[in-house]
Parts: structure tokens; sequence; C-alpha cells
């Protein structure tokens, strides 16, 4: 396998699902808060929280479009760019997707027509129905797309089959319930929540700014200001049970990014900030917080986290054993009937993967020197500076939302909408959680290599025959027509949000109830309606 085929490759992919995952989040959070406004209004009544159901339904339809197109384009891929990764875990990895299409896809597809166009012609209690199946069906989209990729953080519920020579299912509920699925899950829509709460908060603080739609924006800033608290505080919760799902699962990602090279003994301390060195396999400077990478990891004080060092050390015993089941296998190729070779197989089964580690060396594994399979053990740790700094900054933007929308709740309570410093703050705040996001996901998948599926196949086997040029083409191609779509959807947005949720008002001579003073007078603090 050419290596520059393998990282055009993972280059392509990766942008495009960074790319993909701009519209993602705020689809996710966007949904749910319509399922709240629009609950005010059939409560209510009131002619202005249709308006702003209405007004946030445009951003989450132009969001929507643009995601949809994109995460098609990523699906393709594991056919065109990672053929051998679907022929060996298609068994596996397709259910999940092929469930999110016929469930979540199809839900979603046949509801949001009904959400846009049926404004007038469904009553409001049919039509807040209609608007809360899309968003079920957007987040059981993410449901299903995430339960494929936790289970490549944690291939549970599957065995490799000896006689097919590819993973096949043996439990779908151990994969269904993968622990390491379902923090993702609550985790990712909790940051989506976030995500779009920030946007409403920040749309609401510019209008405020300006002086216009008043009305429109304290009731939107109330809405984003409770959503969003309770988002970001779920997601501190949430993402400190996927750090606890990393002791059992991926122990490597886990010392890498808090750059732990020596095992903690217990209680084990988190690093705080320092400058890991890849050359000197050691952090310096670092700043260490007593117990609490214990509790974090282990949930006690009393037992130790591992270090990469270590982790290694079990790495090459790994491989040394993933060889013997390569051997076992290469047997079985040549006499299926060879029950020693079967025996010696099933021992070492578990270890296959880290034996296919070797083939980036040597296309034997059989072949390869003691030098190789510690070097290959060294492969499995991930690049610790991007992945410590990747961390910080994920976590640190984490704990200013939280800051944020505890201070826009109590401003929201005590009726001071329009302090200007706060709105300010607000607006400069909107591209913080989609860089919290995106440095996620990053975290994610950039921890799990050198696998494709963890400890099961690694990255570079699992790429198509393609050439360096055909994926030069590819990429250029997809960077060009992302980013023409990239401006297409600011501009979408920029004018709708340029307009106001009054503009068909306005249109047609109707005047504005945040200009004309027709609009009821708010509630007292801190109610929303």
């Amino acid at each position: 396998m050419d290596h520059a085929v393998v990282d055009l490759s993972r280059l392509q992919f990766a942008l495009t699902a960074l790319y993909h995952f701009l519209f993602v989040p705020l689809t996710l959070g966007l949904s749910f808060m319509l399922v709240i406004m629009e609950s005010i209004y059939v409560m209510t009544r009131r002619p202005i929280w249709r308006t702003i159901t209405r007004f946030w339904g445009v951003v989450f339809g132009i969001n929507f479009v643009l995601g949809v197109a994109t995460g098609i384009t990523m699906e393709f891929q594991f056919g065109m760019n990672w053929a051998y990764y679907s022929h060996y875990v298609g068994d596996i990895f397709g259910a999940p997707l092929a469930i999110e299409g016929l469930m979540a896809f199809f839900l979603e597809a046949t509801f949001v027509g009904l959400m846009f166009f049926g404004w007038g012609k469904l009553k409001p209690v049919t039509h807040l129905f209609v608007t809360f199946m899309v968003a079920l069906g957007t987040n059981l989209s993410a449901l299903w797309i995430l339960i494929a990729n936790g289970w490549m953080q944690n291939p549970v519920g599957a065995a490799f089959n000896p006689d097919t020579m590819r993973m096949e299912v043996t439990d779908f509920m151990a994969v269904l319930f993968n622990p390491v699925a379902q923090a993702k899950f609550v985790h990712t829509v909790s940051a989506g929540y976030v995500c779009a709460s920030v946007f409403v908060l920040g749309v609401s603080a510019f209008y405020l700014l300006k002086g216009r739609h008043r009305g429109f924006a304290k009731r939107s800033m109330t809405v984003a200001a409770a959503f969003g608290l309770a988002s970001s505080l779920s997601v501190v919760v949430l993402g400190d049970q996927s750090g606890y799902a990393l002791t059992d699962n991926q122990k490597m990602k886990l010392a890498a990014l808090e750059a732990m090279w020596r095992t903690e003994p217990a209680p084990a301390a988190l690093t705080l900030i320092g400058i890991p060195s890849l050359k000197d396999r050691e952090t310096h400077y670092a700043v260490h917080i007593p117990w609490v990478m214990g509790l974090i990891a282990t949930r006690t004080i009393d037992k130790p986290v591992e270090g990469i060092f270590e982790l290694v050390a079990t790495a090459e015993t790994r491989i040394e054993s993933g060889v013997l089941a390569y051997d076992a296998l290469q047997k079985i190729k040549a006499n299926p009937t060879d029950l020693a070779a079967r025996g010696q197989f099933e021992t070492h089964r578990r270890d296959l993967g880290y034996g296919l580690l070797l083939k980036r060396y040597v296309a034997d594994p059989r072949q390869a020197t003691p030098e190789i399979i510690h070097q290959a053990a060294w492969g499995t740790v991930p690049n610790v500076p991007v992945m410590f700094w990747v961390f910080r900054v994920m976590a640190g933007i984490g704990m200013l939302m939280i800051g944020l929308f505890a201070t826009a709740f109590v401003l929201c309570t005590l009726g001071k909408h329009e302090t200007r410093w706060f709105l300010r703050l607000a607006v400069l705040a909107i591209p913080l959680p989609w860089i919290a996001i995106e440095f996620g996901w990053v975290l994610a998948e950039f921890g799990r290599q050198p696998w494709a599926v963890e400890g099961v196949l690694p990255t570079f086997l699992g790429a198509s025959s393609l050439t360096v040029p055909q994926l030069w083409a590819t990429i250029i191609g997809f960077t060009l027509l992302y980013g023409a779509l990239a401006v297409v959807e600011v501009r979408l947005l920029l004018r709708a949000i340029k307009k106001g949720p009054f503009a068909e008002q306005e249109e047609f001579g109707a005047p504005d109830p945040d200009q004309s003073g027709a609009q009821p007078a708010p509630s007292p603090a801190p109610a929303v309606a």
C-alpha cells in the first residue's frame, strides 16, 4: 500500500467530515429549540412566538439542506476511498448506517416539508407534533451515526471469522448499547444544543445592539439562555463520562491527551498545563492538580492510571501475540481443516489486529524483527502534543460556555437583556462552540490512530487501491465545491438575519410589532411567554 494514498485518503475524509460537522450541531440544537418555541406559541397563542418559531425555522432549513448534502458525500467515501475497510467490517459498520437512512433520515424527510409548508394548513398542535418529529428524526440520525462511530472506537459485539476473513456481528444488542457509543451520543448532541443556543443568543444580541426587533430578540435570548445553560452543564458532565469510558476501552488515547508518559500512581493527578515533547517523551513545566485524574478516569482515589510507556509495553506483547494469530490464519487459509492452527488462532485471535500493524513495515508480519515490533508498538501512540492542546482548548471553551450562559440566565431573569457589554460578548462568542466541536472530533478520531477500528484494523490497511493524482483531483474538487457551498450558506444566513423575523409582514405593509408597540407587554421575569 502506497502510504501517500492512505494519507491523502485520510486528509480527504477529515476535510469532508469536519466540513459536514459545521452544519450538524446547529441543526441538532435548533430542532429542539424550535420545539420549545412552538410549544410556548401553542400554549399562549401569542403571534410573536409563531413569528419567532418561523424565523428560526428558516435558519434551521438553510443549515439542514447543507448538512444533508455534505453527509451523503461522506457515506459514499466508505466505498470509494476505504474499500477494504468496507469489506472487512461492513457487516457491522453498515447496519447502523442503513438503519439511520431507513429510520431517521426518512422520518426527517417525511416531516420537514410539513413543518415548512404546514403553517396555516395544520392545526397548531398538529404542527407542533410535526416539528417534534423533525427534531426526533434529526437526533435519531445522530444516534445511529454515533453507534457506528462508537463501534470503531470500541468494537464490541463482533468477531473475526477465519473462514470468510471478515468481521461479523455476534451480538447486535452489544453494538447498539456500546457504552462508548452512548457516551458519544449524549455528549455530541449536548454540544449541538450549546452551539445552537450560542447562535440564537448571538443573533438576538446583535438585534438588541442595533435596536431592532427588541421584543423578538429578548424572547429568543431568554430561551437560548435557559436551554444553553442546561446544555453547557450537560456537556461537561457527559464529557466526564466519555473520559471515564476511555479508561476501559482506549487507554492510549486517555494517556496521550493527558501527556501521561508514565503511569500515575494513586491518587492520579491531572496535568493542567505543560509542554509535551515527543523527542524527549516527557512533559516539561507540567502543572498538576492532585487526585483529579484518578477521579475522572477511575472514579476512585486508590487506582493508578496507566501511562504511555507502560501501554507501549503492553502493545508490544500484543503484537507478538498477533504474529502468532497471523501465522495460524495463514495455515488455515492453506488448509481449512488444520485443527492445530485453528486452536492456535483461537488462543491469539484478540491480538490479530496488533499483528497486522507490522504490515506497515514488512510484507509478512512473521518476518518482523524485535526492533520492528518495538517500532510498531510506539506507532500506537497518537501525536501527544496535538492531543494535549486540542483537549485543553475544547475543555476551556466548554467552561467559558457555562460562564456565558450563567450570566445570560441571570441577566434575563433580572430583565436586563440590553446590558451592552454582555451583548457584545455574546456576538463575539458565536464561533467558539464550533471551534470546540471540531476540536472534539479531532480528539476522537486523531486519538484513535493508528486504528481505523480500535485494535482490529489498522488505518493504512483500510484504504482503496487509488492513485495519488486521483485523490488530489477529488480533494481539489471537494475543496472548490465546499468552498462555494460555504459562501452560499453564509450569504443565505446573513440575508435571513438582515431581513429579520418580520420581513413578510413588512413586505405586505403590516407594521412591525416591535416598532409599533402592538406586541403584548412582556411577562414579568423570568417567564419567557
